[in-house]
């Protein structure tokens, strides 16, 4: 395991890109990139609202989950930030992490309660933003939608409070249908308190990673202090064991061969804890199959 970046506050979003890896540090209100080794960093975007999911378009320009204010802010070739979607009136609480498909459009979660001043849990919503900008609700009752991924054709959502991974098949127009577990880890929640829920949850899906050459997806375990290879139906494969005292929030495939295995670190996910301190970290180890 190596250290790419250190002394940053809460590192969410993780992409490679052209090179680079990106990154999402909530607290500073930047993303990042730089190298793979750490060398070279950039602030590629200041964002306000604070930052979390990050993707890609098919033009090259990235989209942006602005938390706070529910915004979905594109990333100019010139560095400039503009208004993608505005996604206010569809978003339950701030917003999350997201995908962006080889189509352009753009799949966001969002929290569904207001998870750090301690509310009780409720289901939240995904929501599809199209190219243009246009956006609708695609799936309601999801327990914290958070890492995704969609290739066109499926679409895959870690429940961080729902113990699964879901997926969706895709249709031409942008609809969803055939919903189902991916993978299963134990039993959905019973009880609306968040307290009471982390410590039954075998596996905290956090941010998850774009499939690999064997179609597996690595998956950030949030309360675990590790990273998992699953497959679909549910086995885990493979674990990466973080540092003591650290657990991983999201994790992203890429390096020039397609065999490095970036996890965005830190010692919690509570933003009392995390917006003043500089402990987190983006880790870096070398897994054996490639990204597809």
């Amino acid at each position: 395991m190596e250290t790419v970046l250190r002394d940053l506050s809460f590192l969410e979003g993780p992409r490679w890109r052209a090179g680079r890896i990106w990154v999402s540090d909530f607290y500073t209100r930047r993303v990042l990139s730089a190298l793979p080794d750490g060398s070279d960093l950039r602030v590629e975007a200041t964002v306000p609202a604070q930052p979390s999911g990050t993707g890609l378009l098919p033009d090259g320009r990235v989209l942006i989950a602005s938390m706070r204010d529910q915004v979905v802010l594109r990333r100019e070739p010139d560095g400039s930030l503009v208004t993608h979607a505005d996604l206010a009136g569809l978003a339950r609480g701030v917003l999350n992490d997201m995908a962006v498909d080889p189509q352009g459009r753009c799949w966001v979660g969002c929290f569904g309660f207001d998870l750090m001043g301690g509310a009780a849990m409720e289901p939240a919503v995904l929501i599809r933003v199209d190219p243009d900008g246009r956006a609708e609700i695609v799936a309601e009752d999801m327990w914290f939608p958070n890492g995704t991924v969609c290739d066109g054709r499926t679409l895959v959502v870690a429940e961080s409070f729902g113990n699964r991974l879901t997926a969706f098949d895709v249709g031409p127009d942008g609809g969803l249908a055939n919903r189902r577990e991916w993978a299963r880890f134990g039993e959905p929640p019973t009880s609306r308190d968040v307290g009471a829920v982390l410590p039954g949850l075998a596996v905290v899906p956090d941010g998850i990673s774009e499939p690999d050459a064997e179609g597996a997806i690595w998956v950030a375990d949030a309360d675990h202090g590790r990273a998992i290879r699953v497959r679909e139906g549910g086995e885990i494969a493979d674990e990466v064991r973080l540092p003591e005292g650290l657990h991983s929030y999201a994790v992203a495939l890429g390096g020039d061969d397609g065999r490095t295995l970036f996890l965005c670190a830190a010692p919690s996910f509570l933003e009392h804890e995390r917006r003043d301190t500089r402990d987190a970290a983006l880790l870096a180890t070398g897994v054996e199959v490639p990204l597809a």
